[in-house]
């Protein structure tokens, strides 16, 4: 939200007061008050009829540093608030110099000299100043409507770059938008976005959360244009800057505080593969795709069923819809013994016509209206109500309502919608209906996230859902949404993606193909390299199948090429999902996170690192012309072994069956045996692809999983002259090396090659 009328003016109707002259500071050992008047004082009279803002300035964890800015302190919080399950008390320690307050915590710190103008800086363990908020920078702001807005500005260095701010489909740099963070169900060709997450991470090594679950306000540097600002209705202001150096470092932080997310299940990385949306199926057409499938080779490791599973204008009842699946128990356990895992879809919506209805209103399970009414619309589901998941028995009826589906057989539940969430109501539990539109999302995923834990397992939950905010990382797997069946699509949706890993989400997917609309078979080839290049893979549509021979006989056959690839892949891929539920640092990476010294990194948003080792270039032309930029080292093509030296820029031309598809120089990248499926023995006569830097002092190392995550054997790799060793601890199964323009040999415990 825009405040002022330039430089110099305030817009009509807006009045703006200023954090001036700090009148005192008070100090513990950490932790320290700030009071700031809103103009200069110079003597006593100014101290009457005028505003005093409360600055409090603490640390919620190692490396990171919160301020509360406040106007009124006495409004009543009804809540919610994001849960911090990494905050502790006090991290951090503070100094004082004369007029110079410093709080510490970690290589962060604090600083603010009453002396002078009203100014916070942050800066790092050398001393370099990171970002500051100086003067015209906190303050409070009231609009001719009387609104109260909160409000901090905080600067921008020449070049500083800003990323993030959740699953955003425009332009993957941040500077020069306005980005409100409110839920919406806006498509991927929009400004809005499901996934709102009020964090930002800068190019400069630090990153900023705004701890508010409700309507947030970003202009980065579209206001004041070497500033982000940043605002809130209401009387405090609350956020968290986070100390690098590096940006990996900073999202390790960042998820620390506000969750993890968890590992998914080695399965769920296998191909998906829907009835689509508004299609029409039933038992014999499922059946027909499972085997359409296996009679091609193309491996599939779960089937979901979408929202028509369910009769009509009774989503959501959790009842199979008995004049099209008369036996759903059966269908289940024939779909398990092809070996699949099953997902069904679900809202968080209660039509008219179900009967769970009247049951949820009479248990008062129901959002209600602020004169006692059930809130209802009839947009998406006729008459439908809206589960309040604030109430704990709310929580604990919905999942008595999908237990069933999970003894029936059903593994995982696709979470839809949760974004259109009144204002206009009253919660269970008192909460802020305006803090509550964003976080509604959050309870619903938890909620489902919680019971399959519960009935499967630890290790063993996955969801795919659609909506998310600050925290949602902790209940994986989120998809991109209704995207356009396009190559721009395509694209945008890819912006979406990186943005979001940037936010703290450790794992992503899309809809293969697009969902809206019916791709050309030149689209939906160059999505499935991409969609199978993705930490998860799914088929997916709204009026029109999916299944790979729709679009011709070489997209069947690519289908089998990258689904067969990413089985291959999977002791590499687990190995950076374990990470990513380990440190937060996600497997789709943007080359900013891996490359943050190389500044031709730091706008690139139509390629992607897939761990750390990996670089991936979608293919968004139908003729396969593609731009890729690789950075210092030399690249090694997966697919066809070609050799490159970078830095450089390449214009490359790749058919169907590839893309850019690059290993990292120093590179040691475990390859399982098993391409039929994900979750198979990876042990079991892997190849280490070793891509040895030049270096005479050449080392590497890496783990390979088990199915939990955990470590089940390394493998470490040493050159010694014109030889390379490859050792295996762990294990004393045999295994084979692999050198590009080398030597390939096989043996257990110890293998050594000459390299070319």
């Amino acid at each position: 939200m825009k405040f002022t009328d330039g430089f110099w003016l305030v817009r009509e109707g807006v009045d703006i007061a200023y954090a001036t002259d700090v009148r005192d500071v008070r100090t513990q050992s950490k932790r320290f008050t700030a009071h700031a008047a809103v103009k200069k004082v110079t003597r006593r009279g100014d101290t009457l009829n005028a505003p005093l803002l409360t600055v409090d300035c603490f640390s919620p964890a190692e490396g990171v540093i919160g301020v509360r800015v406040t106007h009124h302190a006495g409004r009543r919080h009804p809540g919610p608030d994001f849960a911090l399950p990494g905050a502790v008390d006090d991290a951090g320690e503070v100094r004082q110099d004369g007029s110079v307050t410093e709080l510490t915590s970690g290589p962060l710190t604090l600083c603010l000299d009453r002396s002078g103008p009203w100014t916070l800086s942050f800066r790092d363990a050398g001393g370099r100043e990171l970002t500051r908020a100086d003067a015209k920078s906190t303050a409070y702001a009231t609009t001719g409507e009387g609104a109260h807005h909160m409000l901090t500005r905080l600067g921008l260095g020449v070049g500083e770059q800003v990323y993030g701010l959740g699953e955003r489909f425009t332009p993957f740099v941040k500077n020069g938008q306005v980005v409100d963070v409110w839920q919406a169900d806006g498509g991927t060709s929009s400004e809005q976005a499901y996934k709102n997450v009020p964090f930002y991470l800068s190019s400069r090594g630090y990153g900023v959360f705004v701890n508010h679950p409700g309507a947030v306000s970003f202009e980065v540097g579209s206001e004041s244009v070497g500033q982000v600002q940043f605002s809130v209705e209401d009387q405090t202001l609350e956020y968290f800057v986070v100390a690098g150096p590096t940006p990996k470092d900073v999202l390790s932080r960042y998820t620390a505080l506000t969750g993890r997310p968890a590992l998914p299940p080695a399965w769920s990385f296998g191909l998906w593969l829907t009835t689509s949306f508004t299609t029409s199926y039933d038992e014999q057409t499922v059946m027909s795709f499972v085997d359409g499938m296996a009679e091609r080779g193309i491996p599939l490791s779960v089937f979901h069923f979408d929202c028509f599973w369910m009769r009509e204008y009774q989503w959501c009842d959790f009842e199979w819809d008995p004049d099209v699946f008369p036996d759903p128990e059966g269908m289940l356990a024939r779909l398990k013994e092809k070996g699949l895992r099953i997902s069904a879809w679900i809202n968080p919506y209660i039509a008219q016509k179900s009967p769970l209805f009247d049951e949820a209103a009479q248990l008062g399970h129901l959002v209600r209206t602020p004169a006692g009414d059930v809130w209802q619309w009839d947009l998406w589901q006729a008459g439908m109500g809206l589960v309040d998941f604030t109430s704990a028995e709310a929580r604990a009826w919905f999942q008595s309502k999908l237990k069933p589906l999970l003894d029936q057989g059903v593994d995982s539940f696709k979470t839809d919608f949760g974004e259109r969430i009144p204002t206009d109501v009253v919660w269970h539990d008192g909460s802020d209906p305006e803090r509550m539109h964003n976080y509604y999302a959050h309870l619903y995923n938890r909620t489902v996230f919680e019971l399959l834990e519960k009935e499967r397992g630890q290790g063993e939950a996955v969801l795919f859902a659609r909506s998310a905010t600050a925290g949602g990382q902790q209940y994986p797997v989120h998809w991109g949404g209704d995207c356009w069946s396009s190559f721009g699509a395509m694209s945008e949706s890819l912006r979406g993606g990186l943005s979001l890993s940037l936010s703290g989400f450790g794992f992503w997917s899309h809809d293969i193909g697009g969902f809206e609309g019916t791709p050309d078979p030149a689209v939906f080839k160059r999505w499935l390299a991409f969609g199978l290049l993705s930490s998860h893979s799914r088929l997916h549509g709204s009026s029109s199948y999916r299944v790979p021979w729709e679009f011709g006989e070489e997209a069947v056959e690519v289908a089998r090429r990258f689904t067969l690839l990413k089985h291959r892949l999977m002791p590499y891929l687990y190995g950076a999902s374990a990470e990513a539920h380990r440190t937060g640092v996600p497997v789709m990476r943007p080359m900013v996170l891996e490359f943050p010294e190389d500044p031709a990194c730091r706008p690139v948003d139509r390629q992607y690192m897939l761990g750390s080792d990996l670089l991936v270039a979608p293919v968004f032309t139908e003729d396969g012309e593609v731009e890729v930029y690789l950075p210092a080292g030399t690249w090694t093509h997966l697919l066809t072994g070609e050799r490159v030296t970078g830095p450089v820029w390449r214009t490359e031309h790749h058919g169907f069956d590839s893309l850019p598809l690059y290993v990292r120089e120093g590179a040691l990248l475990p390859l399982g045996a098993d391409d039929r499926r994900p979750d198979g023995d990876w042990l079991d006569a892997p190849t280490l692809l070793v891509h040895p830097t030049s270096s005479p002092r050449y080392t590497a190392a890496v783990t390979v999983p088990d199915l939990t995550g955990a470590p089940a054997a390394t493998f470490r790799a040493r050159r010694d002259g014109d030889l390379l060793k490859v050792t295996a601890e762990g294990t004393d199964r045999p295994f084979t090396v692999r050198v590009p323009g080398g030597e390939s040999a096989e043996g257990s415990g110890e293998v050594t090659v000459r390299l070319g």
